[in-house]
Protein backbone atom coordinates (compact mmCIF):
# COMPACT_ATOMS: atom_id res chain seq x y z
CA UNK A 1 0.00 0.00 0.00
CA UNK A 2 1.11 3.63 -0.95
CA UNK A 3 2.06 5.56 2.54
CA UNK A 4 4.69 7.78 3.42
CA UNK A 5 7.71 5.95 5.37
CA UNK A 6 7.32 8.10 8.20
CA UNK A 7 5.13 10.82 9.21
CA UNK A 8 5.24 13.44 12.06
CA UNK A 9 1.93 13.13 13.51
CA UNK A 10 -0.21 9.87 13.32
CA UNK A 11 -3.28 11.57 12.53
CA UNK A 12 -3.46 14.71 10.46
CA UNK A 13 -6.76 17.25 10.20
CA UNK A 14 -8.91 17.03 6.67
CA UNK A 15 -8.95 20.49 5.84
CA UNK A 16 -10.55 21.57 2.57
CA UNK A 17 -9.03 21.90 -0.92
CA UNK A 18 -9.58 25.04 -2.87
CA UNK A 19 -8.65 26.72 -5.82
CA UNK A 20 -7.27 25.26 -9.00
CA UNK A 21 -3.66 23.29 -9.52
CA UNK A 22 -1.27 25.86 -9.69
CA UNK A 23 1.85 23.16 -9.90
CA UNK A 24 1.47 19.67 -11.62
CA UNK A 25 -0.86 21.02 -14.08
CA UNK A 26 0.67 20.18 -17.22
CA UNK A 27 2.15 17.13 -18.98
CA UNK A 28 5.90 17.12 -18.07
CA UNK A 29 7.61 13.42 -18.33
CA UNK A 30 5.20 11.55 -20.73
CA UNK A 31 3.27 12.34 -24.26
CA UNK A 32 -0.39 11.65 -22.38
CA UNK A 33 -1.92 12.36 -19.25
CA UNK A 34 -5.14 12.46 -17.27
CA UNK A 35 -5.95 15.57 -15.32
CA UNK A 36 -8.58 16.04 -12.77
CA UNK A 37 -11.66 18.21 -13.24
CA UNK A 38 -12.57 18.49 -9.64
CA UNK A 39 -11.24 18.08 -6.21
CA UNK A 40 -10.98 15.19 -4.74
CA UNK A 41 -9.20 12.74 -2.01
CA UNK A 42 -7.64 10.09 -3.91
CA UNK A 43 -7.10 6.91 -2.32
CA UNK A 44 -3.63 4.67 -2.33
CA UNK A 45 -5.87 2.15 -3.09
CA UNK A 46 -7.23 3.85 -6.06
CA UNK A 47 -3.72 5.14 -7.62
CA UNK A 48 -2.58 1.38 -7.41
CA UNK A 49 -5.49 -0.11 -9.17
CA UNK A 50 -4.73 2.39 -12.15
CA UNK A 51 -1.18 1.33 -11.69
CA UNK A 52 -1.75 -2.47 -12.30
CA UNK A 53 -4.13 -1.35 -15.30
CA UNK A 54 -1.65 0.64 -17.13
CA UNK A 55 0.83 -2.17 -16.61
CA UNK A 56 -0.91 -4.60 -18.07
CA UNK A 57 -1.93 -2.27 -20.82
CA UNK A 58 1.28 -1.11 -22.13
CA UNK A 59 3.47 -4.13 -21.34
CA UNK A 60 6.68 -3.53 -22.17
CA UNK A 61 6.18 -1.22 -24.80
CA UNK A 62 5.46 2.12 -22.99
CA UNK A 63 6.30 3.83 -19.98
CA UNK A 64 4.17 5.44 -16.66
CA UNK A 65 4.71 7.87 -14.43
CA UNK A 66 2.34 8.28 -11.23
CA UNK A 67 2.39 12.18 -10.51
CA UNK A 68 0.62 11.88 -7.05
CA UNK A 69 1.37 10.31 -3.83
CA UNK A 70 -1.30 10.10 -0.50
CA UNK A 71 0.16 12.20 2.12
CA UNK A 72 -2.53 12.41 4.02
CA UNK A 73 -4.32 10.41 6.36
CA UNK A 74 -8.25 9.94 6.92
CA UNK A 75 -9.22 8.58 9.97
CA UNK A 76 -12.49 6.68 11.10
CA UNK A 77 -14.41 5.44 13.85
CA UNK A 78 -15.84 1.43 13.74
CA UNK A 79 -19.46 1.05 12.87
CA UNK A 80 -22.50 1.39 15.51
CA UNK A 81 -19.45 3.55 17.95
CA UNK A 82 -21.63 6.34 20.20
CA UNK A 83 -20.39 9.68 19.44
CA UNK A 84 -17.62 11.10 21.64
CA UNK A 85 -14.59 9.26 22.64
CA UNK A 86 -12.24 10.62 20.87
CA UNK A 87 -10.94 10.83 17.22
CA UNK A 88 -10.93 7.78 15.25
CA UNK A 89 -7.74 5.43 14.37
CA UNK A 90 -6.20 6.11 10.78
CA UNK A 91 -7.96 4.28 8.38
CA UNK A 92 -6.59 5.43 4.76
CA UNK A 93 -4.37 7.62 3.06
CA UNK A 94 -5.32 9.90 0.46
CA UNK A 95 -3.53 12.31 -2.04
CA UNK A 96 -5.64 15.41 -2.16
CA UNK A 97 -6.23 17.12 -6.08
CA UNK A 98 -7.34 20.15 -7.27
CA UNK A 99 -9.24 20.87 -10.67
CA UNK A 100 -6.03 20.48 -13.44
CA UNK A 101 -3.73 18.32 -11.33
CA UNK A 102 -2.21 15.27 -13.47
CA UNK A 103 -2.17 12.28 -12.14
CA UNK A 104 -0.22 9.98 -14.63
CA UNK A 105 1.25 10.14 -17.71
CA UNK A 106 2.85 7.42 -20.69
CA UNK A 107 4.77 7.53 -23.12
CA UNK A 108 5.59 5.07 -25.89
CA UNK A 109 2.29 4.48 -27.77
CA UNK A 110 0.28 6.58 -30.22
CA UNK A 111 -2.48 8.92 -29.14
CA UNK A 112 -5.30 7.05 -30.20
CA UNK A 113 -3.89 3.85 -28.38
CA UNK A 114 -3.00 6.57 -25.11
CA UNK A 115 -6.25 7.69 -25.22
CA UNK A 116 -8.02 4.47 -24.97
CA UNK A 117 -5.88 3.07 -22.22
CA UNK A 118 -6.05 6.49 -19.68
CA UNK A 119 -9.90 6.14 -20.32
CA UNK A 120 -9.75 2.77 -19.35
CA UNK A 121 -7.89 3.75 -16.34
CA UNK A 122 -9.66 6.38 -15.23
CA UNK A 123 -13.28 4.34 -14.77
CA UNK A 124 -10.93 3.47 -11.76
CA UNK A 125 -10.82 6.72 -10.29
CA UNK A 126 -13.44 8.42 -8.14
CA UNK A 127 -12.80 11.75 -9.54
CA UNK A 128 -13.65 13.34 -13.28
CA UNK A 129 -11.17 13.19 -15.46
CA UNK A 130 -9.57 14.61 -18.95
CA UNK A 131 -7.00 13.64 -21.29
CA UNK A 132 -4.25 15.54 -22.11
CA UNK A 133 -1.07 15.87 -23.95
CA UNK A 134 2.01 17.67 -24.38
Amino acid sequence: MLMPRKSKFRKMQKGRIRGHAQRGNRVSFGEYGIQTKEHAFITANEIESVRVNLNKKLRKIGKIWIRIFPQKVLTSKPLEVRMGKGKGAPDKWVAAVKPGHVLFEISGVDEVEAKRILKQASYKLSVKTNFIKR
